[in-house]
């Protein structure tokens, strides 16, 4: 494609805020027509209506990533809508907190459903689509720093977030003659509502409350390394990428350095005697 933005049709799940409405807003600004797909019907309502009201042209499909026939129902709504897709963004996503040893089956399951299984699903869904109008197009699956590099207080995320970079990487390759990019989307901490959200999702009161593992779950202050940035600039990260034909999309400088010392902790068995 020359332009894979213009004219073009960008569909996005978790799209009605944080992350998702932010590569909403960096698409429509390049010209797409957008698919939002999200849960929060209320929410989906009201991104909708305000990118519309900007001059997009908008179809809001409420969807539950975690059950296939929504996903094909979205699909089906957006193939029918607009005739085509060419950027799919598998972007919904939940994070828990706490420790491995002990969390919940609970924990365990909704994560996977929403943050590894919404993925499959959405290529599932749209893929074979993709293929068989040979117009080329992008994929763009979210995962997480957390799914580069394991992380204390966030090892069920990560465990999700490793299984989506594992999935983009290989699907990078099968896609490639196909002129389908593939892009994984590893951002470290982004300014938005996933905690809120995320309790939602599992039945809590409380954004911040752990998983029965216990009191001690929880991060202490400091414990997340990196600043936080906001989801406009996640947005044109993305933009970036796709133009570029990245397969990591990062978004921090910060990254380079843990990246590197987990690449010098594998590095270093070579220098190993046996």
């Amino acid at each position: 494609m020359s332009d894979p933005f213009r004219e073009r049709v960008a569909v996005i799940t978790g799209g009605a805020s944080g992350i998702g409405l932010a590569m909403a807003r960096a698409f429509a600004r390049r010209g797409s027509q957008l698919v939002l797909a999200d849960i929060d019907e209320a929410a989906l309502a009201r991104s909708a209506k305000d990118l519309s009201e900007a001059g997009a042209a908008v179809l809001g499909v409420p969807t539950d990533v975690t059950a296939r026939a929504s996903v094909e129902a979205l699909a089906e709504a957006a193939f029918r809508r607009f005739g085509a897709v060419h950027v799919l963004c598998n972007n919904a996503g939940i994070a828990v907190l706490g420790s491995i040893v002990g969390a919940s089956p609970q924990d365990w399951d909704a994560t996977m459903a929403v943050n590894f299984w919404g993925v499959v699903h959405g290529v599932d869904a749209f893929v074979p689509r993709l293929i068989e109008q040979n117009q080329g197009g992008h994929i763009v699956n979210t995962a997480s720093m957390a799914g580069l590099v394991g992380m204390q207080y966030l090892g069920v995320y990560c465990v999700s977030k490793f299984a989506v970079v594992a999935l983009s990487e290989s699907l990078e390759r099968e896609l490639r003659p196909h002129d389908i990019g593939v892009h994984v989307l590893c951002p470290m901490i982004v300014d938005t509502q996933i905690g809120a959200n995320s309790a939602r999702v599992l039945g809590r009161a409380d954004p911040t409350q752990a998983g029965p593992a216990g009191a001690g779950a929880q991060p202490p202050p400091g414990a997340m390394k990196g600043g936080v940035i906001p989801p406009e600039q996640v947005g044109e990260a993305v933009v970036r990428g796709i133009q570029r034909g990245s397969l990591y999309i990062l978004t921090h400088p910060e990254q380079r350095e843990y990246l590197k010392r987990r690449w010098l902790r594998q590095d270093a068995w070579f220098g190993e005697e046996s």
